[in-house]
């Protein structure tokens, strides 16, 4: 008898819109005797990871020996890109941390303070693919992120849609992720839903479909059965570090532990007067990881394929504190009030890039940095540890973009701070080229473009009477 075949895109469906997706199952693999290749059963994936303030081009220069060193683990399905040219986004009257923050993923100035002026590589990759939406099921675009400078849209937000309009609303609380993800546990006729939230799981409404799965009459081997479980009890994991949950065991009997709630703070109080705020790296760490492990499970799941996700906005105002330890060793005790010596902006992180010059050490903002690559690596470390139809990792097959606001930091030269724009690329199912580091000495606008046409997409980003430039050195 041939084995059961189950479809990628089974879900568990519970009341009040609650759906869970499942994880690949060796049941979902096309069989030996189909047609389709695996590769078929890889979906395109585009998404744009940020991170603030930017690495200086003479620190990049020194390639996966300095502040680049935590993406060495992950150097050979990664193409690192240098001296990448922003200029064209500098916009009269604005400092060039917005500039560059919007031109990230778009290659173009901001339209406003609200919009970009034009679409991101994870649209323009979207719309060619799914002209007409979606499948069923899927969250159409995740903008997530983990941020506090707020004054305007492009410095958090990396997802825009044709006309320049934001593609999603951000989701900046982990919580907010895991329901965009899962969907909101209904409580009909409850005054109180955030009390019962603390009481009850999403996976409560599922209980029927898990069991179906899992039990006697289930399609799956026991392998996939057992993979099932594991998935729902991450899942479980998850929502208790996102809602702060609590089983409550009899004295003595193994459970979870109660987590901390956040200490971050979000919205408003994030940037109040754009005079910065205090933080703990150890507060903003783990809420970023949080906010890296909910947004791979949903790429896992196949609950989502485009999107963008933040770690710390452009020209980000923090006052951190905290020992940074990396591979074992310490690298710095952050402090950053006590050693500029200052308060309010003036003693942020933010002042270290405005310090930088090449001729000195620049001992803090180093440090800052390789934090910032430990972080983004984080990330980057999930989807390589998700397998795909192919036996390739997520990270081996999506597009991922990774890239930054600034070339340099110091706002006395536009140019210069509009130039040598640090980015990674992924291979997306090959692609690109990987396991090098280039000095393009291109457009960021075309760059992208050649990306975009590597995607099999027709539009591109830019003036449509601009004589595109091809930049095969990327390609394979």
């Amino acid at each position: 008898m041939p084995a059961p075949r189950l479809a990628r895109r089974t879900f568990l469906k519970g009341l009040g819109g609650v759906t869970v997706g499942l994880p690949l199952l060796e049941e979902m693999l096309p069989g030996p005797t189909l047609a389709a290749p695996a590769s078929a059963a890889v979906p395109v994936r585009a998404f744009n990871v940020f991170f603030g303030l930017g690495i200086p081009a003479p620190l990049q220069a020194e390639g996966l020996s300095g502040v680049l060193e935590p993406l060495q683990p992950l150097s050979d399905k990664l193409l690192l890109m240098r001296n990448v040219d922003h200029i064209r986004a500098d916009a009269n009257g604005i400092n060039a941390h917005f500039d560059g923050a919007t031109a990230a993923f778009t290659a173009e100035a901001p339209n406003g303070e609200a919009k970009a002026g034009g679409p991101s590589i994870d649209q323009v990759v979207r719309q060619a693919w799914h002209p007409d939406g979606l499948p069923t099921g899927m969250v159409p675009t995740l903008v997530s992120g983990t941020f506090f400078r707020r004054s305007r849209v492009g410095r958090f937000v990396h997802s825009y849609n044709a006309n320049g309009t934001v593609a999603a609303a951000m989701q900046e609380r982990p919580r907010d992720v895991f329901d965009r993800v899962f969907g909101v546990v209904a409580f009909d006729g409850v005054k109180n839903a955030r009390q019962l939230r603390i009481k009850r799981s999403v996976l409560d409404s599922v209980l029927s479909e898990y069991r179906y799965f899992t039990g006697a009459r289930s399609p799956l081997g026991i392998a996939s059965r057992a993979r099932i479980t594991d998935h729902l009890e991450r899942i479980r994991e998850f929502e208790q570090r996102a809602f702060t949950l609590k089983d409550t065991p009899r004295e003595g009997a193994p459970g979870p532990t109660r987590p901390r709630p956040s200490k971050l703070q979000h919205g408003g109080a994030a940037d109040p007067g754009g005079q910065g705020i205090d933080i703990q790296l150890d507060d903003l760490v783990a809420e970023w990881r949080l906010m890296a492990d909910l947004y791979a499970l949903s790429i896992e799941m196949d609950r989502v394929r485009f999107g963008s996700i933040t770690f710390l906005a452009a020209g980000e105002r923090l006052r951190v504190k905290g020992a940074y330890e990396y591979a074992g060793r310490s690298i710095y005790s952050f402090d950053d009030a006590r050693d500029l010596n200052a308060s309010g902006d003036m003693g942020c992180s933010h002042e270290w890039w405005h310090k930088f010059s090449p001729g000195k050490q620049n001992e803090q903002l180093r440090a800052h940095a390789h934090m910032k690559m430990r972080e983004v690596a984080y990330l980057l470390h999930k989807l390589d540890q998700i397998q795909d139809a192919n036996g390739r990792s997520v990270l081996e097959n999506s597009l991922l973009t990774v890239s930054t606001e600034s070339g340099d930091g110091r706002h006395n030269d536009s140019k210069r701070e509009l130039s040598g724009v640090f980015h990674a690329i992924t291979s997306a199912q090959g692609r690109f080229k990987t396991g090098q580091i280039m000095d393009i000495g291109q457009e960021g606008l075309d760059v992208y473009n050649t990306m975009l046409a590597a995607m099999g997409c027709q539009r591109r980003l830019g003036p449509v009477d601009r004589e595109p430039t091809l930049v095969d050195q990327i390609l394979w």
